[in-house]
């Protein structure tokens, strides 16, 4: 499985206030509430997210795009 990124977020205490309150009501964490309202602000935008390249049989990536 791929590693998942970090990142450091700083965020208005009123919107982390709303997201921890959000993320209760979903019973997620605040982290998964980010999570899930970026995809889904992603999927509104028509930019859903890719799915992973499996390699291929070389140990390559599949698709030989421009780099």
């Amino acid at each position: 499985m791929t590693e998942r990124k970090k990142l450091l977020l700083r965020l208005d205490p009123a919107v982390y206030e709303a997201v921890a309150r959000w993320a209760g009501d979903d019973l997620r964490s605040i982290n998964a509430q980010i999570e899930y309202a970026l995809r889904l602000a992603l999927k509104a935008a028509g930019r859903p997210p890719r799915p992973p390249r499996e390699p291929d049989q070389r140990g390559g990536e599949s698709d030989s795009g421009p780099a």
